[in-house]
């Protein structure tokens, strides 16, 4: 996780000194770890992550059902429900069509 942090790009177009790291981070039960959060926390970021034997209900589930339904989106085209492809770019290649028919879609239903 904390690689994965430290390779977020700036975010560019705003006036000032661009970002570098998110203000949040919303993490699985898989990482309910002080060693996270400690390590997360001296990045600067807020760590909110479902706790390990306690109940769902963690205050996860609005943010969690966006990323579920997107991947379910996509596991809707059946090259990306099981990955056939060998090679890695063909298969980011599917990856980034299907995303854009996503895009289309729902934006089409929005006009």
């Amino acid at each position: 996780m904390i690689p994965l942090l430290r390779k977020i790009p700036p975010v560019t177009g705003l006036v000032g000194r661009p970002r570098q790291r998110p203000d949040t981070l919303l993490g699985d039960r898989g990482y309910d770890h002080d060693k996270y959060r400690r390590l997360v926390r001296a990045m600067g970021i807020k760590p909110v992550i479902a706790q390990r034997g306690i109940p769902h209900g963690s205050g996860l589930r609005t943010h969690r059902w966006v990323v579920e339904r997107t991947i379910a989106w996509l596991h809707g085209f059946r090259r990306l429900r099981i990955r056939w492809e060998r090679r890695d770019d063909i298969h980011e290649a599917l990856l980034g069509l299907a995303a854009c028919l996503i895009t289309h879609r729902h934006t089409k239903h929005l006009c």
